[in-house]
Order: structure tokens, then C-alpha cells, then sequence
């Protein structure tokens, strides 16, 4: 895409009218008092599944770990002006790709540090986890390096898009190693789309320095894959050797140590960029096509 059709995509983006509403359920779960406990269960049903006690929220309340956890949340994030203004800006994009999207209600929760679930989205709900953005040293965590060093604010939009994609994305049926990797890039071109001012680093949840291996490593990843003849495979222990979250990726050679995990998911991305560079086709086409369909039309060549 040129500079100028980027440009022209921008200011359109911009004139899309968006306000996201925030509501702060953490502050208002952690700041009233156990006798109005009804008062938030009336505001947020779905906070509150049937079958609980009301002691189990009451408990909660006043547990020392849990408000210790909240204090710390407010410390951080005790204004959210900037991360409401980064959500606008993404629903904007949402709105000019997806015209039909609804402006979710955005709501912010403490939860039980499931970092696999940091962002949940529905059609008319966003809620993002604040305990899982409170920075990576902070000293709550028990987590290594690589889950922990998305622990950070720069990474809630990031995990919106992901968060989208899994909403809806149609679940990919083919279980071989360049689907799986496909279907890892297509989540991630939608972040280049939705998400253009976030550096390739953010989107993909590495360092600048782990971005930088794949690109000087590009040319060898993909002779690797074809030469073990992985591509087609469906042996699902591939999928955690080059698609899950990892410390390293496992090519059984002295190079794992130096390699980021996911290295799949970003020679996905690649092959979908060069499928999006060679064919004229719009980011719901995009979600829609088959893997198979993108990489024989994508021309994918490694760079390096």
C-alpha cells in the first residue's frame, strides 16, 4: 500500500465517529461497601453467574491479597484516559474495516492472572484484566520472561485485536503446520490494519531484538521447514515447537536458544503480507479465505 492510499485511509478513519464507553468494575466492585453488594449485581449481571453465594463476592471484597492486588491496579491505571483514547482510535480502524462492528461497552476487572484470557471479547463487551498490565518487573508476578514481557499497557490493544480475531475468525479446520501458521498471520495482519502506529515488536508480543532475529533468520526458517518437509505435516507437536507462546522455538539445533518462540506465527505473518501485496482483497475477504487459497496466491518469497 502506498504512502498516499495509507494517508487517505487515515483521514478517513479519523472522520469515523467513535466514543467508547468505560466502566471501571474493578474500582466499583473493590469501593463498595459489602452492604450495597446487590446494587453491583444489578449493574453487572454477568459479573455474578448464578450459583454463587453472596459470601463468595463478599470474601472477595475484603480479602487482603485481592485489595492489595487493587490497590496496585489503581496506582497504575488510576487514570484511563490514555488507554480510552488508544481504544478509540483502534474502533475507529474496526469501524472503517468493519463497518457493521458494534462500539462495544469497554469495562476493566481484576481477575485471576489468566494470561491466556487478558482480554475477553464479545459482541457488545470488551473486558480487559487490568492485573495483567501492571509492567513486567512488577513483583506480583511468578511468571517467566517471555509470558511476563507482555505484561505491559502497550500490549491492551494489541490483545483487543487478538482477543477480535478469535471472535471472529471461523475456526481454522486444517490441522497441518502452514495452516496453523496462516492462521497466526492472518490475526496479525489485522493487527498491522487495525493497529498502525504500533511497532512490529508490539504486535507480535517480542522484543525489538527477537523481530530482528526472524528477519535476518527468515531465509533459513523456511528452507528448515521445507527441507524437514513440516509444512504439510499434522503432527500437532509442531504446534508448540513454532505456533504457542514459548521461550524458544524447537529446531532441535544449537540456534533454539537465540530463537523467539511463535517464529511460525511471523513467517504466517510474512506470507500473508505478501498475499495482501499481490491481490486485491479487503480484510473481511482477508478473514474469509481459506489458508490454502492465500498461500498459492501469495508468491511468498523469504527476504533474506
Amino acid at each position: 500500500m502506498s504512502c498516499g492510499q495509507k494517508n487517505k485511509i487515515e483521514k478517513a478513519v479519523n472522520d469515523i465517529p467513535v466514543e467508547i464507553k468505560v466502566e471501571r468494575f474493578d474500582k466499583v466492585f473493590f469501593e463498595t461497601q459489602p452492604e450495597d453488594l446487590s446494587k453491583v449485581k444489578n449493574e453487572f449481571p454477568y459479573f455474578f453467574p448464578a450459583g454463587n453465594e453472596d459470601s463468595v463476592w463478599l470474601d472477595k471484597m475484603q480479602d487482603p491479597l485481592w485489595r492489595e492486588l487493587y490497590s496496585e491496579v489503581q496506582k497504575k491505571y488510576a487514570d484511563f484516559t490514555p488507554v480510552q483514547s488508544e481504544a478509540v482510535t483502534l474502533f475507529k480502524h474496526l469501524k472503517y474495516y468493519f463497518p457493521e462492528t458494534t462500539i462495544p461497552r469497554l469495562i476493566t476487572v481484576i481477575s485471576e492472572m489468566d494470561y491466556n484470557n487478558k482480554v475477553i471479547y464479545a459482541d457488545s463487551l470488551v473486558i480487559i484484566s487490568l492485573e495483567m498490565y501492571l509492567g513486567k518487573e512488577h513483583n506480583f508476578y511468578q511468571f517467566p520472561n517471555y509470558i511476563k514481557q507482555n505484561f505491559v499497557e502497550r500490549q491492551i490493544m494489541p490483545d483487543v485485536v487478538s482477543s477480535f480475531y478469535n471472535y471472529k475468525a471461523a475456526p481454522n479446520q486444517d490441522k497441518s503446520l502452514l495452516s496453523n501458521m496462516i492462521f497466526a498471520g492472518k490475526e496479525l495482519y489485522l493487527k498491522d490494519m487495525l493497529l498502525p502506529d504500533y511497532s512490529d515488536a508490539d504486535k507480535m508480543g517480542y522484543t525489538p531484538e527477537q523481530i530482528s532475529w526472524c528477519e535476518e533468520n527468515e531465509s533459513y526458517m523456511w528452507r528448515y521447514f521445507i527441507e524437514k518437509e513440516l509444512l504439510y505435516s499434522d503432527d500437532q507437536k509442531l504446534i508448540p515447537r513454532f505456533i504457542s507462546m514459548a521461550p524458544f522455538s524447537k529446531f532441535y539445533l544449537e540456534i533454539d536458544n537465540e530463537s523467539p518462540g511463535r517464529v511460525g506465527a511471523w513467517v504466517g505473518w510474512q506470507i500473508v503480507r505478501s498475499y495482501m501485496e499481490n491481490n486485491k482483497v479487503s480484510l473481511q475477504q482477508l478473514l474469509n479465505s481459506s489458508t490454502k487459497e492465500i498461500f498459492e496466491k501469495s508468491k511468498y518469497k523469504p527476504k533474506k
